[in-house]
């Protein structure tokens, strides 16, 4: 099975009726946000764990990239932009990870960031 399969169904077992597209996302970006620092914390031994989460958070912001690059996008052209951006240092830092000549630190701000901006919470600048 691999990770986009993986995906869909835990978004459609967590899916509700009544669930919005923001609220999906975020529950999306906190589960593979949790994987990553549960799989960092754990050590050496769970490094195929980890592996597996920056995959999968790579793949979600690709999707995010995808999504915010489309003209139908309702989202103002700055903020697309910005997420685009975004997505783009993701891929970087995760590359940098996994060679070990990067901190997985960023990737988790950045994930923490976009949910708190889905959760309504302001961030302190």
């Amino acid at each position: 099975m691999n990770a986009q399969t993986q995906a869909l169904r835990a978004y459609a077992q967590n899916a509700r009726t009544t669930q919005t597209p923001r609220g999906t996302e975020y529950e999306l970006i906190a589960k593979v946000t949790h994987r990553i620092k549960a799989a960092a914390e754990a050590g050496p031994m769970a490094y195929p764990k980890l592996v597996e989460a920056l995959s999968d958070n790579q793949r979600l912001w690709t999707a995010l990239a995808v999504d915010v690059a489309d003209d139908r996008n309702a989202l103002p052209q700055e903020l697309r932009a910005r997420i685009f951006y975004l997505a783009e240092f993701v891929q970087q830092q995760t590359s940098k990870v996994l060679t070990r000549k990067g901190r997985i630190t960023p990737l988790l701000e950045i994930n923490a960031a976009i949910l708190k901006g889905l959760s309504g919470r302001r961030t302190n600048r």
